[in-house]
């Protein structure tokens, strides 16, 4: 069980880093869902006083290509610090990726790098940079070798002969293969969002839930799931709540094996998927529904 961590030290501009004094190694990329192919980036920056990475809002291709971009990411912002945070990194330099960047000569980039306090570098093999993408590892390997900054370009990680990738992933949800989304991310599949306020049904039949706001990540399909909240195991179920309201929106539920959890509205929480217990389906009545969550639970605490 990955343990809740909170955020890390975030940074906006690489002028902070060259202010702040300290000795590091830097990973560089988008690092969506943070696979073990990202891991593999990030164990490569370790071995020095601090380790950050440094990753670009919004993803690239919602701004160069939205056309091609995915319709949801693995991992926001927010939960990617908080995967980072737990694979022990220390700070995060977020760029706002905007056209105007992306112009940058790649050159005048790799110098804003080497201007601060960083020992090595690193970044997948194929990664580019700068205007025209001209700059590569290679390019950035050359530069870094005459101001002394080591710099390491990363093999991709694959499984079963295929790279590891976000888009493998997503696919992998899509298709309910949720253990093919472990081994590629090294933990269980997880989205992350706000407890707000639902109708409250929940409660008056005896297990009561947290509607839970997931705004840009991809949901896996619908169903009823054992998952685990903030590293407290629970249930929850995705879909459209068919017995109890028609026309309701897709959400997701989530109910704690836990009687000392604060459930309260603006709570952030964290919700791994296990394990899918059933489809989502229509009951005749709510005591209908109430019996099979029951039954619900009693599978969930028996894995």
């Amino acid at each position: 069980m990955r343990p809740f961590i909170g955020v890390v030290q975030v940074f906006h501009k690489l002028k902070e880093l060259s202010d702040s004094g300290l000795s590091f190694g830097l990973a560089l990329g988008i690092f969506d869902g943070v696979h073990l192919g990202h891991q593999a980036v990030l164990d490569a920056a370790r071995g020095f006083k601090k380790l950050g990475v440094l990753t670009f809002e919004p993803h690239p291709v919602q701004v160069l290509a939205p056309d091609r971009a995915p319709r949801r990411i693995l991992a926001n912002l927010e939960h990617k610090k908080r995967i980072l945070a737990s694979l022990g990194v220390d700070f995060v330099v977020v760029v706002n990726f905007t056209r105007e960047f992306a112009g940058k000569d790649a050159r005048e980039f790799a110098s804003e790098l080497f201007a601060t306090s960083v020992k090595r570098l690193s970044a997948g093999e194929d990664w580019s940079f700068g205007r025209c993408r001209e700059g590569n590892m290679n390019r950035l390997a050359e530069w870094g070798s005459g101001v002394g900054v080591e710099v390491s370009a990363v093999r991709a990680v694959k499984l079963d002969g295929e790279r590891i990738s976000s888009t493998r992933i997503r696919q992998c949800l899509r298709d309910e293969n949720l253990a093919g989304a472990v081994a590629m991310l090294g933990r269980p599949y997880s989205v992350f969002g706000e407890v707000i306020k639902g109708r409250q049904l929940g409660r008056t039949i005896g297990f009561p839930t947290a509607n839970v706001a997931v705004l840009e990540e991809q949901v896996p399909p619908n169903g009823v799931y054992l998952i685990e909240g903030n590293g407290i195991r629970g249930v929850a179920n995705i879909g459209t709540r068919p017995t109890v309201d028609e026309s309701a929106r897709r959400s997701l539920e989530v109910h704690l094996f836990s009687e000392n959890i604060p459930m309260e509205y603006g709570w952030e929480l964290e919700v791994s998927f296990l394990k899918k217990i059933r489809e989502e389906v229509k009951f005749g009545s709510v005591d209908e529904l109430k019996a099979q969550i029951s039954r619900d639970v009693e599978t969930a605490k028996a894995h």
